[in-house]
């Protein structure tokens, strides 16, 4: 039967130990959700919680989902708590920075296990609850490097792009039921992870490639995860959302306009 709408919804987030997912965490929260924080990293999830502060209105569980018995119990708990999952955004996600040909069989099955088949399982695992509901939307944490190509992301931008078409198998046939599922394509975004691991040659190459001329915030990628999870957006389904500053929609020669134009780029180190 359909949920009522009185009670006080509630929000799935994988991966919501830092970055992105804590971030979404947080727009929930501010928002009048109860929120489920699933991460691997028990440690860092206790410590992400504690500095919510966020009392029963929030929960911490520990989850591998890539395992499905794991996944399987993190939902039997939040119906335990809640009774009910109004959206489920799939963000936990590895990659893997290597070149096509150095990257192992055992490297491209680890960052499959936890976007591809981690996205799969959730989705199978809250979906049907979702069903049962007719009501409820989910949003995959996908890539820009899931709708063209780069260097170093055999193994993680093949992941993003099949996230990119599950969506839309999962929004055909999810839809008859009232629950929407679509999908958010970050660029670079300022995480933690992203100062580790973006050089800065790296970071200059992408201010050089995205028009608005710097990284995106987690903050911005929770707000649009936000309004796909709303009734602002109740008619939007099987979409993929480039959130990235303009980085899809250009090709060659921004470098070149931009100084021609006597326009500094906007980015820089931080």
């Amino acid at each position: 039967m359909p949920i009522s709408p009185e009670t006080e919804p509630v929000a799935v987030i994988t991966g919501g130990a830092r970055g992105i997912g804590l971030a979404i965490g947080r727009w929930f929260l501010a928002h009048g959700y109860g929120v489920a924080l699933l991460d691997i990293d028990r440690a860092g999830l206790d410590q992400a919680a504690a500095g919510l502060a966020a009392g029963p209105r929030l929960m911490a569980i520990g989850c591998d989902v890539s395992a499905e018995a794991e996944v399987t119990a993190a939902a039997a708990a939040v119906m335990a708590r809640w009774g009910r999952v109004d959206a489920l955004v799939n963000n936990a996600g590895v990659a893997v920075f290597k070149p096509a040909l150095a990257t192992s069989l055992a490297e491209w099955r680890a960052v499959m296990a936890t976007n591809l088949d981690g996205t799969f399982l959730c989705s199978q695992a809250f979906g049907t609850i979702m069903q049962a509901q007719k009501h409820g939307a989910i949003v995959n944490i996908a890539s820009i490097s899931g709708l063209r190509a780069s260097t170093l992301r055999v193994a993680y931008g093949t992941s993003k792009a099949a996230i990119i078409h599950l969506t839309r198998q999962y929004a055909a046939e999810l839809g008859s039921y009232g629950v929407r599922v679509n999908a958010v394509c970050p660029g670079p975004v300022e995480t933690e992870m992203a100062r580790q691991v973006h050089t800065p040659a790296v970071r200059a190459d992408y201010y050089d490639a995205i028009p608005l001329g710097r990284y995106g915030t987690p903050e911005e990628m929770a707000a649009l995860v936000g309004f796909l999870c709303g009734r602002e957006s109740s008619y939007l389904n099987g979409q993929c959302i480039a959130n990235d500053g303009g980085f899809d929609a250009v090709g060659v020669g921004l470098p070149t306009f931009r100084r021609d134009a006597g326009i500094n780029r906007v980015g820089g180190d931080t």
